[in-house]
């Protein structure tokens, strides 16, 4: 079997236009084309590599990986105006372009998740199948919490950010490397106030012919209260929730890896709702 930890890294990227964006990409393995999206925050070697997932998927899958803009080897534009999800949905396109794949399944984490809600919208045509995981609607006090993080991230140094929960972000972003804080800023300011799923998808959700899996830890709220909800108003769509999990454990937890293959080892795993 292949390593995917000497596969995988910065010197292995590839790079797609996406308008004026370079978008940082890797593929590996042979089979179905599976394309994984990170977390905000993170990148695709820090969200599927470090996890285990591109172990898991390797063996029977061709798995691309792409590092959004704002993240990674990425190119990180400061226009805040460049991070709705749906301008996002364009650098997913342009790999999936770059490498001639005209449908793969996708499995997206977080922003990840709510790029693939939006994707649903405009190319539900390009996906198989498709796992949003860690995703679910904002309320108003969490979508709040965007302008809260871009202050903390601007902010001359760690120290200096008193709000608990932006000091909690910028700790965690500086742990990685790859990270630029004026980026991240940006996006946060878009991505916080955008984030309802059903509203990325549109007014078509209950006639999108595209299978769905919701995956949420049973302690990621707010984003587990509404996903049934989302689920519902899908026509192929499930919500499975991985109990004692958070947002950022159920990344690691195995259940997730389980349902996820389950959910893939069908072309056409979650069957229409009867009308």
């Amino acid at each position: 079997m292949r390593t995917p930890k000497l596969v995988l890294n910065m010197s292995s990227q590839k790079f797609a236009l996406s308008g004026e964006y370079r978008i940082a990409y890797s593929d590996v393995g042979q089979g179905d084309p599976i394309l994984l999206v990170h977390g905000w925050g993170s990148d695709a070697i820090r969200n599927w590599r470090d996890t285990g997932w591109i172990d898991t998927l390797l063996p029977t899958r061709r798995v691309l990986t792409l590092d959004v803009r704002g993240h990674g080897a990425s190119d990180k534009p400061l226009a805040v105006e460049a991070y709705t999800y749906a301008e996002m949905t364009t650098d997913i396109v342009a790999v999936l372009d770059a490498l001639e794949i005209s449908q793969c399944d996708y499995l997206g984490y977080s922003m990840g998740a709510f790029i693939g809600a939006a994707l649903l919208a405009s190319h539900a045509d390009r996906f198989r199948s498709m796992v949003l995981a860690g995703i679910g609607n904002e309320t108003q006090e969490s979508a709040a919490a965007g302008a809260v993080i871009a202050q903390a991230l601007r902010a001359p140094n760690v120290d200096s950010v008193r709000d608990p929960l932006g000091r909690a972000v910028r700790h965690f972003v500086e742990a990685n490397p790859t990270s630029d804080l004026p980026a991240l800023a940006s996006s946060a300011q878009a991505m916080w106030p955008d984030g309802y799923p059903l509203k990325l998808i549109g007014d078509d959700a209950c006639a999108i012919d595209v299978p769905v899996l919701l995956v949420n830890g049973s302690e990621d709220h707010p984003y587990v209260d509404s996903a049934d909800a989302i689920a519902d108003a899908l026509a192929r769509a499930s919500h499975v929730r991985l109990s004692g999990c958070d947002h950022l454990s159920a990344v690691t937890d195995p259940r997730f890896k389980a349902v996820v293959l389950d959910f893939l080892s069908d072309n056409h795993p979650v069957q229409p709702k009867p009308s």
